[in-house]
């Protein structure tokens, strides 16, 4: 394949004609996913390279909500060690892919918004890219929360064995506990942003979000219960309370957006039984 075949994949530029109200046609919108895919696909092979030339700053990173641990209840009650002759190289590269899907998150996120921002209508736009730019520290703020309240999730976790029992903890099972209560956290502070994207596509109105927030509040907490690494109420109140207000302030967004669209509306002031001007 020729250079420009190579860039023509990339960049995803509709071949048939684009009409007024901004359709295109199906092979289109697929040849512009093909090229999003790919553009992540780079933008992780580039952000896992440097995680490799970093690799000894990323372990002690990752192995440091450990030896917290390991430090507060004390050197004889734990050990981690790998298994297997390739246990440590296959260490090598799960360490560096997290830290590659963790660090590119702001890029791959806008990628994915990307795609979706040609349906929106040009007022919505302009919301689209304020909510785009918060996406991605908004992920790295939930990742980092969970960084800072792993420690404590292990210990106590760690803390069940009784006196005189060694916990050995096999590194690569710890590096998923710990990628996957990461990436929860992550994830779970990008919630905010779906619901106002469901709000600016018509799907979810502010009024609907208002009459079921008592249960998706009690929804939270559960969702932080079973997604914490603990079972103490105080891990799970630090990821639930972020997440209560950051719904809060998403519902807020979309009330504004819904009684921004209804004072637009040519019928909005009528009497339902008045006609309307068309």
């Amino acid at each position: 394949m020729s250079l420009s075949g190579v860039v023509s994949l990339f960049a995803g530029k509709p071949v048939h004609p684009v009409s007024d109200d901004g359709r295109m046609a199906l092979s289109d919108h697929l040849r512009e996913l093909r090229a999003r895919i790919l553009k992540i696909a780079m933008i992780l092979l580039v952000g896992f390279i440097v995680a490799l030339l970093c690799y000894h700053q990323l372990l002690h990173l990752v192995i440091g909500p450990y030896n917290h641990a390991r430090h507060a209840l004390g050197d004889n009650r734990t050990e981690v060690f790998t298994s297997g002759a390739a246990g440590g190289f296959m260490l090598f590269f799960k360490v560096s892919g997290l830290a590659a899907l963790v660090g590119t998150s702001p890029l791959w996120l806008y990628q994915i918004w990307a795609f979706i921002l040609p349906g929106l209508h040009p007022h919505e736009r302009r919301w689209s890219y304020i909510f785009i730019a918060a996406a991605g520290p908004l992920f790295i703020a939930g990742v980092v929360l969970g960084y800072v309240t792993f420690p404590k999730g292990l210990q106590i976790l760690i803390g069940f064995n009784p006196h005189g029992v060694k916990n050995l903890v096999e590194f690569n099972d710890y590096l998923s506990f710990f990628s996957r209560t990461l990436l929860m956290f992550g994830l779970a502070f990008e919630i905010p942003v779906f619901v106002v994207l469901l709000n600016l596509v018509g799907i979810l109105k502010g009024a609907t979000i208002g009459a079921y927030r008592p249960w998706i509040i009690v929804g939270i907490f559960v969702f932080a219960a079973a997604a914490t690494p603990s079972t103490d109420p105080f891990t799970m109140t630090f990821m639930a309370i972020p997440m209560v207000i950051l719904f809060l302030i998403s519902e807020f967004i979309a009330r504004m957006n819904d009684r921004r669209r209804s004072e637009r509306d040519v019928n909005h002031g009528l009497d339902p039984d008045e006609p309307s001007p068309l």
